[in-house]
This record gives C-alpha cells, structure tokens and sequence, in this order.
C-alpha cells in the first residue's frame, strides 16, 4: 500500500522524504489532475490526499482558473521552461493557513512551477513555500526603518519636527513658491529671558517649560501644511506655505497671545512676571528674499528687533520697495 499522497510507484524512502518536506509538493498531469499532494499540503489546506488524488486542480481551487498560476502551468507545459510567481503580484495564490489552523490569514507564498515527464507522460511540479516569516520580518525592518526615519525629523525633547525638518521644508516649499510665484512665510521665534528661567528653576524645569511652549506653538498652526519646528535651544519656528505677510502676522500674534496665555511663572531676574514670546516675521519675495538664507536673516533681524522693542512682540520684515512705498 502507498502512503498518503504518493503514487503507487513511489518508494516508501520516497515516501518518507515527502512527508518531511518543509515545502506544498504538488504534481498534476497534462489534463491537470493531482497526481501527488504532499503532507505539507494536506496541513495547511486542510485537504487530505485521498481527497484530492485525481481531481482537476482547477476544479478544486475554481479562484485559481484565469489568474497568474494557471497560465504559468500552461506556459510551462507548452515551453518546458520552469516558471515562478511573483510573491508581490501573487501573494497568496493558494488558500493555505498556518498548520491546523485552515482559517485566518493565508500564509503568504512563493510559487514556482516545473514541467518534466516521467516516460511518455508530462507532468508539472507545482512546489509552494511559506515565506510569510520572511515577509513579516521585511515588514518589521522597513517599518523599524520608516520610524527611524520619522525620529530623525522629530525634536526628542519636545516632540515637534526639529531643525533638520525644519530646513528640509523650508527648501522644498522655497522651490515651489519660486516656481508657481506663490506666497511663503517664515516665522522664528525666542522664548524671552530662557536663560534666566534655566537659573532660576533649573534644567529639569527649563525642558518642561519648553515641551509646553512647543505644544501650544503646535497648537496654533492650524493647517497640515504648516510645519512647526525647533530651531534650536529655546528658539522655534514656523514654515507657512501659501501664506501673505499680513496672514503670518496675524498667526504669529496669535502665537504670541497663546504663549503669554499660558502664564507660567518666570524667574525674578526676568523683565516680565510670565514666559513670553518674541517673534519675527519674513515672507518669500522673488526679488529680495528669495533664498533660505535670506528668509532667514531677515526673520532673524526682525526677531532681535523685538527683542530690543521690549520683547513679547512681533516685527515684521518689510522688503524695501514696501518701505518705501509706505
């Protein structure tokens, strides 16, 4: 007597061999019926081999009829060349689960197919591996990838983009204004008097204070494509795209508003009771401040600006026809 899913001719070494197979073993003659459905197999597809011995695998599995593995077989018997699925393309061509379980998600497969003959008979070797392991750790580390990739954008401390973010951005939304001749603008910004809240409440203190600032300066940007971000020790700021300066200046003063809101207690060396904000404000403009370097520098001027005002302001950079036009 054969054992289960063997031929009549096979060996009982043969046999054996199949039954340990780490891999689906199908064999289907030229008219397509099963001729050999390994353990493997009958495991994962809950189909033992006496069920499936002589039936058209087409018939058996009608999903299969018209789609990749199908015309691999008739490929490979009309050219006697092997043939292999693309896992990308072909995921899952096979209804097979996880061994005992015939439920669930399929295992994710990879399928190739071999014509041979045996004698004057032409058969096809149909092998099946699962490579969902595989594909599960590919998964992992592209995943582990994309996060890494994510934390390097991601200020640790506050939790906003960080400067690295901050200039990839403000490049990217530079050459889109510069070639739709659109509207940009950039605010930076300086927590008034920090090093004298370092000193007095210290370093511990000093970071929490700036978390807060940050998730309130967030809070204030309205649109996903505004990009808030820290510049730098207790400096942040903000890449506005689609922007005028009249609307930036209304978010920064909004800003401010909220940071002067929060009221938290600032040290006695400090000019005013609460952490406030100074901010400077520059816009993109095609024939004065075209660059990042010179948004910059003139957001920065205006930021020192107010600073020298008194802080808790907000200066705007008006370009020089602007200047003098007014």
């Amino acid at each position: 007597m054969s054992e289960p899913g063997t031929s009549p001719s096979t060996s009982p070494l043969s046999a054996r061999v199949l039954g340990l197979a780490q891999l689906g073993l199908i064999v289907i003659d030229a008219h397509h019926h099963i001729v050999m459905w390994n353990q493997w197999m009958a495991s994962r597809s809950g189909r033992s081999s006496q069920r499936v011995l002589g039936q058209d695998l087409f018939d058996l599995y009608g999903e299969l009829r018209g789609q990749r593995l199908e015309q691999a077989v008739l490929s490979a018997m009309q050219s006697n060349l092997p043939q292999q699925l693309s896992p990308a393309l072909n995921p899952s061509p096979f209804p097979l689960y996880p061994a005992g379980s015939w439920g669930g998600e399929r295992v994710e497969q990879q399928v190739s197919v071999t014509p041979f003959n045996e004698g004057k008979e032409r058969y096809c070797l149909i092998e099946v591996s699962d490579i969902s392991s595989i594909v599960g750790r590919e998964r992992q580390l592209r995943s582990q990838a994309e996060q890494l990739r994510a934390q390097s954008y991601v200020d640790g401390l506050t939790g906003i983009a960080n400067r690295r973010h901050f200039d990839v951005a403000l490049d990217r939304e530079l050459r889109r204004a510069a070639r739709q001749d659109g509207q940009l603008s950039l605010l930076l910004m300086d927590i008034d008097s920090f090093k004298a809240y370092n000193d007095h409440f210290g370093h511990q203190q000093g970071d929490a204070c700036l978390t807060l600032v940050a998730e309130a300066f967030a809070a204030g940007l309205q649109r996903p494509a505004d990009l808030a971000a820290r510049y730098g020790g207790e400096e942040f700021a903000a890449v506005l795209p689609d922007t005028s300066t009249e609307q930036a200046a209304l978010v920064a003063e909004a800003i401010r508003a909220r940071i002067a809101g929060l009221k938290l207690k600032h040290a006695p060396a400090a000019t005013r009771p609460h952490v406030t904000m100074s901010i400077g404000v520059a816009s993109f403009d095609k024939d004065h401040l075209a660059d990042a370097a010179a948004m910059l520098a003139a957001a920065d001027s205006c930021l020192y600006a107010a600073k020298k005002a008194g802080r808790d302001c907000v200066i705007i950079h008006r370009p020089p026809h602007q200047e003098n036009a007014a």
